[in-house]
């Protein structure tokens, strides 16, 4: 949903142990996330992840893939690298695209709707569905669909679980996505 899916293929070939795994297509249970205790991964990078995985992962609930993995490499010994999405006070995000109420025509054929490879658009953009591609917002001639960008600003809690997970062992909090590039 922020448009960096197609961008994962330059790091992920597809193959066995090489797959992008989508939460939506595991399950509750996460069954491929046990592949880290097998020790044929180096790392985990988890990014971007959310206050919500922060808290879970530094408090020890694993009830989701991501936090699921990080457990199971964290038992292992595997590195966990994670990248904050507040990683830093003032840096700005785009949120998921969204149809504006009032802009929105309601036309009878809806382009974007037609359009969209995902098939994430009904009266409201499915964010399960949506990869954040923006092929929507080419096509809305009435520019009903569109995103903002936020400055982010960190909860004081949301500073605390950050801290609280770089000091547990095996994890390390990345500042920038720049900073994937040099674990390579």
């Amino acid at each position: 949903m922020y448009g960096l899916f197609s961008e994962l293929s330059i790091i992920s070939g597809g193959g066995y142990l090489q797959e992008i795994l989508l939460e939506r297509e595991e399950g509750y249970s996460s069954p491929k996330t046990g592949r880290f205790m097998m020790g044929v991964f180096d790392l985990l990078i988890i990014a971007p992840a959310t206050a919500n995985t922060i808290a879970k992962i530094a408090n020890g609930i694993a009830d989701s893939m991501v936090t699921n993995a990080a457990a199971l490499s964290n038992k292992a010994g595997i590195p966990v690298y994670v990248l904050p999405t507040e990683a830093k006070e003032g840096t700005c995000t785009r949120t998921p695209f969204i149809i504006d109420r009032i802009l929105c025509q309601h036309c009878q054929v809806c382009r974007p709707q037609e359009r969209c490879p995902r098939r994430a658009i009904n009266d409201q953009i499915d964010l399960l569905k949506c990869d954040g591609c923006g092929i929507c917002v080419e096509f809305c001639e009435y520019e009903a669909i569109r995103s903002r960008t936020l400055q982010i600003v960190r909860r004081e809690l949301d500073k605390k679980n950050i801290e609280k997970l770089k000091d547990l062992p095996g994890f390390t909090i990345l500042e920038s996505a720049e900073e994937i590039i040099t674990l390579f």
